[in-house]
Order: structure tokens, then sequence, then C-alpha cells
């Protein structure tokens, strides 16, 4: 039996005043039957769906409810498979919700999340166990920040509120992230708006820390964006951009990419680890095979067309004209690249049809969490003979994949990656071939 005081309810538990409005109703008995996708334990009480966070299948708990989300007062019989969190803001902050599940429970959650995804488009094909990665290896991580008092509360934000949690300890972000998230403090002291919060982007890159910081009111003054900029000097930052606009470089941040190096534009997109880029890369690599002309749908930064263009022509396109340009760059002083060409294009109003892909061997594609319907469908019926799908939303990535399969396509193999650890959100990459 666990009982939960007040404060290790609201540590451990995702309890609290900040999560939900005051329980009107007595304690219940709840059985968890299983997770949800979103991690969260599942019950039932009344004939209703049940949603009660941080438990496990198996698990009884007294708890109050609130609609159809609970909030755990007691585990009465705890799961065998329930570990100690790793971090002492585990229930509080809003970053992880899985941390309470052993590993081997935990990486088979992820991949019958995947597994599920498919069998509801009726695809029987076989997943790759989850490749994990490591602890403390985010390389990017979007901190809060507002204004209280006289100082400024940084962090990130609490379980199902806008409450920010200060942080002095993680086990997601690198150690370099949580050294910096400190001294940020002096920055946010002074572009935090006094009514709105602010939003800090931190990428710890090869030259240096890229803080890019949005929220920023319209009229913030010259001479607090010089004090900006001064501060994220002393503080050793390689840049700082406020709403969008470099105020301090330092030194231009700088990712691998093979050969190449990517320099992002303020904010841009970047794979949140290094290891789970590498990684997706290999298999990505292992896709295509030794296609010699490879399009690259929804390219970035170039996160795959540079490593790909060591050994084939690649064509990039992608609608975001700051990553396209970072692309472009990296690729014009990049050495023993074969050549690579750009193109800025909207591929959910203007997908590459199957006339166009006629000229390619092999494609990648890795659109945003939409997933890329009508980009899929044309590629479906090209005669590109490889693709390799990249995807971050398992019912997206299931119903592309669908189209694909429809038109003649295999599926060779698909891999989850454990890009978001102790999240419920994976990455996956998919290998097909005619």
């Amino acid at each position: 039996m666990v009982t939960v005081s007040p404060r290790t309810r609201r540590l451990a538990f995702g309890g609290g005043t900040c999560l939900m409005p005051p329980m009107s109703v007595s304690p219940v008995t709840l059985e968890i039957q299983r997770l949800g996708a979103q991690g969260d334990g599942l019950a039932e009480y009344a004939g209703k769906q049940i949603f009660v966070p941080l438990t496990l299948p198996g698990e009884t708990v007294t708890a109050e409810l609130n609609g159809d989300r609970a909030r755990v007062i007691e585990i009465v019989k705890p799961s065998p498979t329930r570990v100690g969190p790793r971090c002492s803001h585990y229930g509080e902050c809003g970053g992880c919700s899985l941390q309470h599940l052993a590993d081997e429970q935990y990486l088979a959650f992820k991949r019958e999340h995947v597994a599920t995804a498919l069998s509801y488009q009726k695809i029987d094909a076989p997943v790759d166990p989850v490749t994990p990665i490591a602890p403390q290896s985010r390389r990017r991580a979007v901190f809060a920040a507002h204004r209280v008092g006289g100082g400024v509360s940084i962090g990130f934000h609490g379980r199902r509120s806008h409450r920010i949690v200060p942080i002095t300890d993680c086990a997601v972000i690198t150690p370099g992230l949580m050294t910096l998230l400190p001294k940020l403090e002096r920055i946010a002291l002074i572009a935090a708006p006094h009514k709105d919060g602010l939003t800090i982007n931190a990428t710890e890159t090869s030259t240096g820390f890229d803080l890019a910081l949005t929220g920023v009111a319209r009229d913030f003054p010259a001479d607090g964006r010089l004090r900006a900029g001064r501060a994220a000097g002393e503080i050793g930052l390689a840049r700082l951009s406020i709403n969008g606009e470099i105020v301090m470089e330092h030194a231009t941040p700088s990712l691998p990419a093979g050969a190449a190096h990517i320099m992002p534009p303020p904010g841009g997109f970047l794979q949140a680890c290094a290891s789970s880029e590498a990684a997706m890369l290999a298999l990505v690599r292992e896709a295509i095979g030794e296609a010699r002309r490879v399009v690259d749908l929804f390219a970035g930064s170039g996160t795959f067309t540079l490593p790909l263009a060591s050994t084939a022509t690649v064509h990039a396109a992608d609608s975001e004209g700051p990553a396209i340009a970072a692309l472009e760059r990296a690729a014009k002083r990049a050495q023993g690249l074969k050549p690579v060409t750009i193109e800025k294009r909207d591929l959910f109003r203007r997908p590459f049809t199957r006339d166009e892909l006629k000229r390619f061997d092999a494609a990648v594609l890795d659109p945003p969490r939409a997933g890329a319907e009508a980009q899929t469908q044309q590629l479906a019926a090209s005669a590109v003979k490889r693709v390799a799908m990249v995807s971050c939303n398992a019912q997206t990535f299931a119903r592309d994949l669908g189209t694909m399969l429809k038109s003649g396509w295999q599926v060779t193999r698909i891999t989850p990656i454990d890009q978001f650890i102790w999240s419920p959100h994976i990455e996956i990459v998919a290998q097909l071939r005619r």
C-alpha cells in the first residue's frame, strides 16, 4: 500500500490544485486495466472510462474523480513493474509521464503503441523492438518563463497546467542545458513581458548554446535588446534571437550533418537527440540502398539530404524558407558532396506528382505530425523503387503507410526509436520497396 501525502501526491502522482479544481465527490476505488495512448492508466467507473495519470495496469488505487479524470490519493496495490522516478520533479513537471514504468515494460508500451496504430489501418507487419535512447541526451528544450513579483520563474510547464515548475535537475535534457538553465534568468528578467509568458527555445550545438526567445513584447525597446545581448555574451551563449531577430551572435551555431555543417535558423527545427538522429539516418540509408538519385521530401535544414549526398544526388524540398536557406548554405560550403538541388515548395498544397518523381530512384518522406496524405498518394503511384518513411506520429504514419501498401508496395522493416524518452511519443522509420 502506498499512501500519498498532499506533497507527494503533487510531486509523484500529478495531483494538487494546480492540476484540477477541488473534488466534489467521495473517493472511489479504481482498478487500472491498461495504459492509454498518452500513457495514463485507464479504469472504468459507473460505465465510464476514467483517465488516471501516473498509474499502471493491475494497480488498485483510491482516487478522487473530476469528470473523466482521477487524482490518486493512495495506491492500494502497486504494480510489480512500478519503479521510482529518475527526477525529483516527476509528477509535478509536465515533461514526462512514464518514468514510473520499468524499462522493459516501458519499451514494450512504445512498441505496442506503433503496432496498435497499424492494426487500426488493418496493417499486419512486424515491428522491431524499440531503439532506446540514453537519458540526459536531449539537446534542445523549450523552457517557459513568467514574471513573479520582482523576479522571474523559469522551467517547464506543470502537468495539465500553465503553471511553471522551476527545475533543479532533469533526466531528459543534456547536462549542458541543465547547467545553462539558471543562467537564463538574467535574460528572462530583461525580456519577459509583464503580463504574458516568455518561451525560451534552447539548443546545444557544436559551437555553443543557441537561444531563441518568443513572446517578447513587440514594443520591446532597443536598449532592452542591447542589455539582453550583453547578458547573452556574458553567460557564454553562441547566439541570441528575439522574436526571430538575431541580437547577438558570438559564434554561428553549427550541427554536423555528414560531411557538412548546418547553421540552423533561430528556433529552427532539428531532431531532439543526436543519437536518435544517427539511428534514423542509418535506417534511412539502409532503406534507399544504392540509389543514385534521391528526393528528400520535407527536407528541413538537411538532416538527411546532406549525409545522403555523399553517395547520391539529392533534390530537397520543403516549404520553410529559413530551413531551406540553411540547407543551401551548408551544401555550398561542404566538400565532397554529390550535387544537391533545393526547392522551396509547399508539399501539402503542391505535392510532387508521379510524373515529377520519375527521375528519382528513391525517396525520403519525413513530414510533420500531420503526415503527408497528398504527397503519399502521388508517391504510392510513382515509379520510385525505394522509400524511407520517417514519422513522429504513429496514427498518421499508419494512415500513410496504408496508402503505400494498397498500391503494391512492400514494407520490409518498421523501427520505432525512443527519441522522446518517458513521454508517450515515438519516432518511426519504415523501409519500403517495390
